[in-house]
């Protein structure tokens, strides 16, 4: 048994929990906020039989969208009034897969 923790874009939650539901996966989804960008997520946690992780994975990464978001940052200057927008590629999943020692239902 394994544990998957997904961290995915707030966007693509929805898609990605409906496709792994469809598939006849468990899946709980927790709201959460990603540190550097402050970006809204999803944390999706499925308890997965270790011959089905590679199934879950597939739809991770057919659902789970990569996108360029624009983020501005101060210039290093001392004094500079601007900042500089640079392209940063966000979305898809972050994908965490750890050994599940013991579980009970209670």
């Amino acid at each position: 048994m394994k544990m998957v923790m997904a961290v995915v874009q707030a966007d693509d939650a929805t898609r990605v929990t409906q496709a792994l539901l469809e598939a006849g996966h468990r899946v709980t989804r927790i709201a959460t906020q990603g540190g550097w960008l402050r970006r809204e997520n999803a944390t999706l946690l499925l308890g997965v039989p270790d011959d089905k992780v590679d199934d879950v994975l597939g739809i991770l990464q057919r659902t789970a969208r990569k996108r360029t978001s624009y983020v501005s940052v101060p210039r290093e200057a001392p004094g500079a009034l601007n900042a500089q927008v640079i392209d940063v590629e966000i979305g898809g999943a972050t994908v965490f897969v750890m050994n599940v020692e013991r579980f009970e239902v209670l």
